[in-house]
């Protein structure tokens, strides 16, 4: 049993150095996609590359980037979480209920949808790790589950009128960056320190790569587990306040398909779905391409339907890029 713990623990320590090789290859194929594509989304129009537009982008792709940073650990321990559209349905609403019905400040009414965001996300770790419920399943369930409780909790109404001083943080600026990128940046360091040189992020890493071997090692993966997934129904919450302050109004279908997008940026930026691997700042890197595609092939006259044509083609032929160096790489 020792024997089999301390080769467990030595693998553990030795995931990131042997995974480290392949993401940063798969890293430095996205950093050359996204700089040609603002090259050649610069030449079709003239208003892409523009400081004011690319800090409007910035704020565009605040919301789901938070999510998306949530969604790299959730993916890198081979997990899934398909609810966070939901949950940032369900906490906006719950915001707005409790500001407006409850007649609480809405301050309060902030901090507990944030609570209420953590606790459905704690709520699929439960299902996951008490109940061995798989990820895909548990968080499709609790994604329709979430959504008709947020309906239920609307009865179908909006609420506005929320006052100036919340509102106006969607146009909020200091030394003209926007308090939206900026609390970004911060969520984005912290979450890239913890994955990347942390106690916690290697064992996020060992849980992907082998439950059985992290538990041999010491690792409590389902408190690991539990942690990820209640920040990511955190990190929803709190991107729908910031959702709000944007659109100034609340509904129910708030987020939907929200989900997509974060994963879709998360394997963009080199996750495995498998678990076991992924970074920060490639889930960043893929953000950053996907929300560049979005606007600079609008302003080039592309329909939306297109957009997503490309973007789908961009992904496959990422992971296929990375694919091809990495046997390469191998066989070398």
């Amino acid at each position: 049993m020792n024997t089999q713990a301390m080769t467990a623990a030595d693998s553990n320590r030795q995931l990131p150095t042997s995974t480290l090789g392949g993401l940063l290859r798969h890293e430095s194929v996205l950093a050359l996609l996204l700089l040609a594509a603002l090259a050649i989304l610069s030449s079709r129009s003239e208003h892409f590359f523009t400081l004011d537009n690319l800090l409007n982008q910035g704020r565009l792709m605040t919301e789901v980037s938070l999510i998306a940073l949530a969604m790299t650990f959730v993916i890198v321990t081979g997990g899934i979480d398909l609810s966070v559209g939901s949950i940032f349905g369900l906490a906006a609403v719950c915001m707005g209920v409790l500001w407006q019905s409850a007649q609480l400040p809405l301050p309060v009414a902030i901090v507990l949808a944030v609570v209420i965001g953590m606790l459905a996300g704690l709520f699929n770790g439960l299902l996951i790790t008490r109940f061995s419920v798989p990820p895909l399943i548990a968080t499709l369930a609790t994604l329709m589950l979430y959504r008709g409780i947020a309906e239920g909790v609307s009865q179908g109404r909006s609420v506005r009128g929320y006052p100036d001083w919340f509102l106006n943080f969607a146009e909020a600026e200091l030394l003209g960056i926007p308090c939206q990128l900026l609390l970004l940046g911060i969520c984005a360091i912290v979450a890239a320190v913890v994955l990347g040189f942390t106690s916690f992020g290697r064992a996020t890493y060992a849980v992907g790569a082998n439950k059985t071997a992290a538990h041999f090692s010491g690792i409590h993966v389902q408190r690991t587990q539990l942690w990820i997934y209640a920040s990511s129904g955190t990190l929803a919450a709190a991107a729908a306040m910031l959702f709000v302050t944007r659109v100034s109004t609340t509904r129910s279908d708030m987020g939907a398909g929200l989900e997509l997008d974060a994963i879709t940026a998360v394997v963009l930026g080199g996750s495995s779905i498998f678990g076991g691997r992924g970074t920060i700042v490639g889930t960043l890197l893929g953000l950053m391409l996907m929300q560049a595609l979005k606007n600079g092939l609008v302003l080039a006259g592309v329909k939306g339907d297109g957009t997503i044509i490309v973007i789908g083609v961009v992904l496959i032929a990422t992971i296929l890029m990375s694919n091809l160096f990495n046997r390469s790489h191998e066989r070398g």
